[in-house]
C-alpha cells in the first residue's frame, strides 16, 4: 500500500522540458507529448511539460502541433531553464555548446546527433558525469531501432566481436532503386530527392559520412572503445554502376552500403556475421571500423533489407547473431526514439538512477584499413588462353590469398573474356597486394573493378 501511495505522490511532480529545434522530428516529439501526456506521466512518474522550444526563426510557418507561445530564439534560456532539454538542432555548433550548458545547469540532456557524438562524444559525456546527470542518444544511430540501449546495456554481459549494419536509409533506397528498376545512380538519387529521403545536397548521406559517423557510436559502445570519425576509413556509393549490380546478381548477391566495425587480432574469434575475424593483424588486436559497399549474399539477413530501412546485426560470443531492424529515418520512428529516452530520464530524476556512463575501458588501437579483415570480389578483363587462369590463382596464392570462386561471365572478342573471382577472407594489405601483383600480370589486360564481400 505504501508503495501505491509513493507512485501516486510521484506521479503529482513535473517536470519541464525544453526542445531545441522544431524540424520534422521536433515537431512529432512535441506532438507526441501532447496527445499522449497522461501515458508518459505514469511511465516516467512526473507530467512532462514543454516550456520553450528555440527555433531560428519564430515568425516562419509551424505545423500546428507546436504551439507558438512557446517559441523563441532563445536556446540558451532553453537550455539551462530545464529539468529535461531535448537537442534536435543537429551540426556541431551551436549544439554543442547549448548541450554542455544544458548539462552544467544540471538538465538531464537526450540528443538525436551523431555528427556532434562522433566528434566530441568524449567531452559530453565528462560534462554529464560532472554534473551527475543523464545524456542520452538513442536517435543518433538509427531511428527507431534501438541498437544504442542494446549495445550499452543488453550487450554489457557480453563480449561484442562484429557489428556489421545498413545505418543510412536514403542510401539503401537509392541502391534498391537501382536493383529493382535498374535506375542509374543519377536517376536513383534524383528520385529519393523528390521524395524527401535525400537532402538537396546528398554528401553527408552517399558519400558515407552519416553512416560513418553512426559507425563510430556503434564501435564505441561495441568495443568499450573511443572511436572517432577520423578513425572511420569511408567509401560512399557515386561510383556504383548498373553493371556492378548486374553483376552482383549474377554472383548471387546484393550490393549494400555498410558500417562494419570488428574486433581483429589473437582471440577475437569469430565476426562479421561468421567470419574469421582472426587473420593476420601483426599480432595487435585491435578494431576495425568503416564504411563501404559491399556484396553481401543474397541468403544473407541484410539482403533483404528493402527501401529506407535499416539493419544492425550483432555478433557477441554468448549471444550468438542479433539482428535489429526498423525504420531509420522519418520524423515519428525518429521521435519514439527520443521519447524512449525522455522516459528514461525523467524516471532517473523521479525515481532515482543514471543513464549508463561512458565505458572506454578496453582502449583498443583503431587498426588502419589495411588490417581489416574481408572478401574481395575481383572482375577481370584477361587473356582467353590456356593457363591464364592458373597464372592468376599463383598471384593470389603468393599474396597469401586463397580463393573461393572463379567465374568466367564473358567473351569480349580478341581471344579476351571476363573473369570474376571472389576470395576466402583475408586481411586487406594480402588482398590488395594480390590486387596490385594482377594488375602487373601479362594476362591480366584490365582490373574491371575490385569489390568487398561482407557476410556468410
Amino acid at each position: 500500500m505504501a508503495e501505491v501511495e509513493q507512485v501516486t505522490s510521484q506521479a503529482g511532480r513535473t517536470l519541464t522540458v525544453g526542445v531545441l529545434g522544431a524540424g520534422t522530428v521536433g515537431t512529432q516529439v512535441i506532438r507526441l507529448l501532447a496527445e499522449q501526456a497522461d501515458d508518459f506521466t505514469v511511465r516516467s512518474g512526473a507530467r512532462l511539460e514543454v516550456t520553450g522550444v528555440a527555433v531560428r526563426d519564430t515568425r516562419a510557418r509551424r505545423d500546428p502541433a507546436v504551439p507558438r507561445d512557446l517559441l523563441t530564439d532563445d536556446a540558451t534560456a532553453v537550455a539551462t531553464s530545464n529539468d529535461i532539454v531535448i537537442e534536435l538542432i543537429g551540426g556541431i555548433e551551436p549544439a554543442r555548446t547549448l548541450i554542455l550548458a544544458a548539462l552544467k545547469s544540471g538538465a538531464s540532456v537526450i540528443t538525436g546527433n551523431k555528427a556532434l557524438i562522433a566528434a566530441h562524444g568524449p567531452q559530453l559525456y565528462a560534462a554529464a558525469a560532472a554534473a551527475g546527470t543523464d545524456f542520452y542518444y538513442e536517435a543518433a544511430v538509427a531511428g527507431a531501432v534501438p541498437v544504442v540501449y542494446a549495445l550499452r546495456e543488453s550487450m554489457a554481459g557480453d563480449r561484442v566481436t562484429s557489428v556489421l549494419g545498413i545505418v543510412n536509409g536514403t542510401t539503401n533506397y537509392i541502391l534498391d532503386e537501382m536493383t529493382t528498376k535498374g535506375l542509374s545512380f543519377a536517376d536513383a538519387l534524383a528520385t529519393a530527392q523528390e521524395l524527401g529521403y535525400a537532402e538537396a545536397d546528398p554528401t553527408a548521406d552517399v558519400d558515407g559520412l552519416d553512416a560513418a559517423a553512426k559507425c563510430a557510436i556503434i564501435a564505441s559502445l561495441a568495443f568499450h572503445t573511443r572511436v572517432g570519425l577520423d578513425d572511420v576509413t569511408v567509401e560512399g556509393i557515386r561510383d556504383i554502376t548498373a553493371e556492378d549490380i548486374r553483376e552482383a546478381h549474377a554472383s548471387g548477391c546484393e550490393v549494400k552500403l555498410l558500417a562494419v566495425a570488428q574486433r581483429l587480432g589473437p582471440g577475437a574469434g569469430s565476426g562479421s556475421q561468421g567470419v574469421s575475424t582472426t587473420g593476420d593483424t601483426g599480432g595487435t588486436s585491435g578494431i576495425s571500423v568503416r564504411v563501404h559497399p559491399a556484396l553481401v549474399p543474397t541468403d544473407h539477413p541484410l539482403a533483404s533489407v528493402h527501401g529506407a530501412f535499416n539493419a544492425v546485426l550483432v555478433e557477441a560470443e554468448s549471444a550468438g547473431r542479433l539482428m535489429f531492424y526498423g525504420q531509420g529515418a522519418g520524423g515519428a520512428p525518429t521521435a519514439s526514439a527520443v521519447l524512449s529516452d525522455v522516459v528514461a530520464a525523467a524516471a532517473h530524476r523521479v525515481y532515482g538512477g543514471q543513464a549508463p556512463r561512458e565505458s572506454s575501458y578496453a582502449a583498443l588501437p583503431v587498426l588502419g584499413p589495411e588490417a581489416a579483415v574481408t572478401r574481395y570480389q575481383v572482375q577481370l578483363l584477361v587473356d582467353d588462353a590456356p593457363g591464364s587462369l592458373a597464372v592468376m590463382a599463383s598471384v593470389f596464392a603468393d599474396n597469401g590469398v586463397s580463393i573461393n570462386s572463379v567465374r568466367q561471365s564473358a567473351y569480349v572478342g580478341q581471344e579476351r573474356a571476363v573473369v570474376t573471382i571472389v576470395t576466402h577472407p583475408a586481411a586487406v594489405r594480402y588482398l590488395d597486394a594480390a590486387v596490385d601483383g594482377l594488375r602487373r600480370c601479362d594476362r591480366v589486360v584490365e582490373v574491371v573493378s575490385v569489390r568487398r564481400v561482407e557476410g556468410d
